[in-house]
């Protein structure tokens, strides 16, 4: 590496506090990587969280390395534009990028060279790769196109213009690879089915851009986020929410809700928002678990690691942090009641539940439906130890 970029690379450990209305000892350990010259706009988890994947508008795209904090490999001529978006494949093998020069990429990192190179005639500005690795999909601003491509013959399967009112402003396929989901300017989220090659599903209901969006590993939930300040969780398995509608967060961010991630149980989801907060959900209880604040400009991007451990951010401040979250079961979350809680494991069925954190009783390990299986057991000293 060289002198520039070591003097580039910076990693530092620190304390951000979280202020909390019952408690004001919540700590997260961060760490924090320097090197990118403008908004860094997309970043990801990689090898196992043993490399951080980033993107940046400053043309560039680097692979760090997660224990020592320094920039290991850099794509400095790839765009002459600003990258709006970059994906990588979870081996880190080969990423995709696309920006306002209107060029799609393909490459792979070990050579550098680009196995796909694709010319377009609009600013793209999301792309991403199936979970199989077989196709790649990217969306556009003034079209307002999904296009979807094959991998290993570089041709367009789909090419789907006007396919929203307004500009694509993210896209994801499904966990199954037989969907892809797109969110828009026009206020809404779209599913297009890749076996019947027709729309399948419409999420309305958010009164401003829908920037981001993502789907739990079974399917069943799709998130959206909104420039409307609310996030959207929607049931999407079961159709329940065409006719209740989403469930909404919403009150933890004073600005637009710029990305959201789900975690790998599908438990928790986090969020980044232009007010440069970062916050994370609870979804049993459907309310704020942490707040994290240290960025001083937009979040522009989030992901949590495989194990939940760390979580990613980017920002336009032109930094990525990483977030330790081992000890947050420990950090109360808040109620709208302002009543402290916390989430454990249930001891008997492993499953998780909430427990007050201002109750008398601070031992108990079992969660309600089990106490009510043992109704004999007084639930005040049901433990573990209990035969």
């Amino acid at each position: 590496m060289s002198v520039n970029n070591k003097l580039q690379v910076n990693l530092e450990e620190n304390l951000a506090l979280e202020k909390w209305d019952n408690n004001d000892l919540a700590k997260v350990r961060i760490r924090l990587l320097r090197g990118h010259l403008d908004s860094v706009n997309s970043c990801q988890f990689v090898e196992d969280a043993d490399i951080v994947f980033s993107a940046s508008s400053d043309c560039s795209v680097k692979l760090w390395n997660f224990k020592t904090g320094e920039s290991i490999k850099s794509f400095n001529e790839l765009h002459n534009n600003t990258i709006t978006q970059a994906h990588c494949k979870p081996d880190g093998s080969r990423f995709l990028s696309c920006g306002l020069d209107k060029k799609l990429k393909y490459v792979d990192v070990e050579t550098g060279k680009c196995i796909l190179d694709k010319n377009h005639t609009d600013f793209l500005t999301c792309c991403r790769i199936s979970h199989n690795g077989k196709l790649i999909s990217v969306g556009s601003d003034l079209n307002k196109s999904l296009t979807i491509y094959d991998v290993e013959s570089g041709d367009a399967v789909y090419e789907l213009k006007d396919y929203h009112k307004s500009t694509i402003t993210s896209v994801k396929f499904s966990p199954s690879d037989d969907k892809v989901i797109t969110t828009s300017r026009d206020y809404t989220a779209k599913f297009f089915d890749l076996v019947t090659s027709t729309n399948t599903i419409s999420l309305e209901g958010h009164i401003n851009v829908v920037a981001d969006c993502d789907i739990t590993n079974d399917e069943r939930n799709c998130a959206t986020a909104s420039w409307d300040k609310t996030i959207g969780v929607w049931d999407v398995s079961t159709g329940m929410y065409r006719s209740k509608g989403p469930t909404v967060l919403k009150g933890s961010h004073d600005g637009s809700v710029s990305c959201c991630q789900f975690s790998n149980d599908g438990l928790l989801l986090v969020t980044g928002s232009y007010d440069n907060s970062i916050v994370v959900w609870d979804l049993v209880n459907n309310t704020q678990k942490l707040k994290l604040q240290g960025h001083t400009d937009w979040i522009n991007a989030v992901n949590f690691s495989q194990d939940q451990k760390w979580l990613l951010s980017c920002s336009k401040d032109k930094t990525i942090r990483l977030w330790n979250l081992e000890e947050s079961d420990k950090i109360p979350m808040v109620l709208e009641s302002k009543k402290a809680v916390r989430v454990v494991k249930c001891t008997t069925c492993s499953k998780p539940f909430s427990l007050s954190q201002l109750e008398a009783f601070q031992d108990v390990t079992v969660c309600v439906f089990c106490r009510l299986n043992s109704p004999e057991k007084s639930w005040l000293i049901f433990n573990e130890a209990d035969e």
